[in-house]
């Protein structure tokens, strides 16, 4: 492994010791493609989170109904975990359906990462439980 690479997987802002062993690996094995890395995180600032529109359970599920979309609530899965700064203030772990749905609703989520599943202080927020 060359320095660049060692420098950018340890300055990774997506590992934390909230991550397990297996996300390390996840992170560490570069032959693995992106789709291995099921959660897509969305960083809320302050501001966001002020409109309650912009939480996924509060939202979400009118706008499925609405739309006539229901049958993607068993496939939607959305864990959250509070930020460390005023820019973060939210972090959202997204799967892929879920993330298409909130592009959907006119979301402009500000992607910062992904990985394998939502770090273990995050909780559901929405939808289904992520299974393996």
């Amino acid at each position: 492994m060359h320095q660049d690479e060692r420098e950018n997987i340890m300055g990774n802002s997506t590992c934390s010791s909230s991550h397990t062993s297996n996300d390390l690996l996840f992170s560490l094995d570069g032959g693995r493609s992106r789709r291995s890395l099921n959660y897509e995180i969305v960083a809320q600032s302050a501001e966001e989170v002020q409109d309650t529109q912009n939480a996924p359970s509060v939202s979400m599920g009118s706008y499925l109904i609405d739309s006539g979309q229901t049958q993607l609530l068993t496939t939607i899965s959305i864990y959250s975990e509070r930020g460390e700064s005023r820019e973060q203030v939210r972090l959202l772990y997204m799967n892929a359906v879920a993330l298409r749905v909130w592009k959907a609703m006119g979301k402009k989520p500000r992607l910062i990462g992904a990985q394998h599943r939502p770090s273990r202080t995050a909780v559901l927020a929405f939808g289904v439980p992520f299974s393996e």
